[in-house]
């Protein structure tokens, strides 16, 4: 999810897209940065049942190195555009980078193999008819 803002409501409403997509493994911790709006956004979703109330919060910044470093890459292929004007242009082009990227990373099951495959993936997933 991409926003422009980085508060508790932004948190909110990102935490359980993100925690949906795991369904299948709850996590046994969450690791975010120093933002003052995570804990509060995860202490409301506990509350209401969504993480367990086991799961730990960590907000190390070198348990986020992972995650940073594949930040890294993304970040050296958006500098040559210097930045996004508006938030639909920002999404639509970030979603592709992060396609190909899976792809690419074999993170992905493709219909067919070759760049056909790719292909309709792409179109799939953007709801391109081919």
């Amino acid at each position: 999810m991409l926003s422009s803002r980085r508060n508790t409501r932004a948190a909110y409403r990102f935490l359980p897209k993100a925690l949906n997509m795991m369904s299948d493994y709850p996590p046994c911790s969450t690791t975010t940065d120093k933002l003052a709006s995570y804990p509060k956004a995860i202490r409301r979703l506990q509350s209401e049942g969504l993480p367990a109330k086991d799961v730990e919060h960590r907000t190390s910044k070198y348990l986020n190195n992972v995650i940073e470093a594949d930040h890294g890459a993304l970040k050296r292929m958006i500098r040559p555009t210097r930045g996004f004007q508006r938030m639909k242009t920002a999404s639509a082009t970030l979603k592709g980078f992060e396609i190909m990227r899976m792809i690419r990373r074999g993170h992905c099951v493709l219909p067919q193999p070759g760049a056909t495959g790719e292909i309709r993936l792409v179109n799939q997933l953007f709801g391109l008819v081919a």
